[in-house]
């Protein structure tokens, strides 16, 4: 017997995926932020090199801080857009485990993303956010870094 892979009652819609795996239109929207963070550290870490070799980049969800309801300034090492964080630095320490770690520079993907109408935003967004992070962990002024720095 031959069964028919129908989308609806008349046979009509998609019978499979539109793009196949592989294929770098199929990223899923984590993927596509992930891409966006690498490209707007790039040029960041070409600039200083040996000073980020020991600096690991992260994207998470979301912010996973215990923040006060009535601080009004947050400490330098989180970046924000007024009280939403956007990324935050995490400074070398020691684990639970007594084990070094290296300092990380990590972004928050849904406080980007709804900030962002689209990509370009998004992509200047980032860069915003990579270089105030940047410069926060070098002891820089932002504007060290991108002399045209606003914010």
């Amino acid at each position: 017997m031959h069964t028919r892979a129908f989308r609806d009652k008349r046979g009509r819609g998609l019978r499979g995926p539109l793009l196949p795996e592989g294929v770098p239109r199929r990223r899923t929207r984590a993927q596509a932020f992930d891409r966006a963070v690498l490209e707007a550290y790039a040029p960041i870490y070409h600039m200083f090199p040996e000073q980020l070799a020991a600096l690991d980049i992260a994207v998470d969800t979301v912010p996973r801080m215990r923040l006060r309801a009535d601080m009004t300034v947050l400490p330098d090492e989180i970046f924000a857009d007024g009280p939403v964080p956007l990324g935050r630095i995490i400074p070398a320490g020691i684990d639970r485990h007594n084990r070094p770690t290296r300092a990380r520079l990590v972004v928050f993907r849904m406080p980007v993303e709804e900030r962002a109408a689209n990509s370009a935003q998004r992509a200047e967004l980032l860069h915003v956010v990579m270089t105030s992070l940047v410069a926060t962990h070098l002891n820089l002024d932002p504007r060290d870094i991108d002399p045209d720095f606003q914010w």
